[in-house]
């Protein structure tokens, strides 16, 4: 048997307050994403297989993203007599700071293969401007 030393931090939390630490927190599940972005967009990938991509809820407020949804249990596996559940139901979220200022409004998401990618437009006064120089001969 293997002994495990107690915490007093982890084991004093309520199931409410995981909420700073998604990652922890017991029975939930946390979508992988990877962000990056090009002159002119943000682009935010998710990793949400075998979820149903019309119960996926997309929002994005003072740059920060937010992707949440619900994966319902199936009722016909719950008398079941489980060796190893790795398969995770119930509602997920996870929220992400943005890397530069974008307009929301205009971003499209696509869902393919259980890959949610959203492409979020950065604002115009944040996109690389590029200035000819005049040389003058003296």
């Amino acid at each position: 048997m293997r002994l495990i030393k107690w915490n007093p931090v982890f084991n004093s939390l309520d199931d409410d307050d995981w909420g700073f630490m998604p990652m922890l927190r017991p029975n939930t599940f946390v979508p992988s994403l990877d962000i990056y972005q090009d002159k002119d967009n943000v682009i935010a990938r998710v990793a949400l297989p075998g979820v149903d991509p019309e119960k996926i809820d997309v929002s994005i407020e003072n740059d920060v993203l937010t992707v949440e949804s619900s994966m319902e249990k199936e009722s016909e596996i719950d008398e079941k007599n489980y060796y190893k559940k790795e398969i995770r139901r119930g509602s997920f979220y996870r929220s992400v700071q943005l890397p530069t200022s974008v307009d929301g409004d205009k971003a499209k998401a696509e869902y393919e293969k259980g890959i949610l990618e959203i492409k979020i437009p950065k604002r115009e006064e944040v996109k690389p401007k590029t200035v000819k120089i005049d040389v003058k001969n003296k």
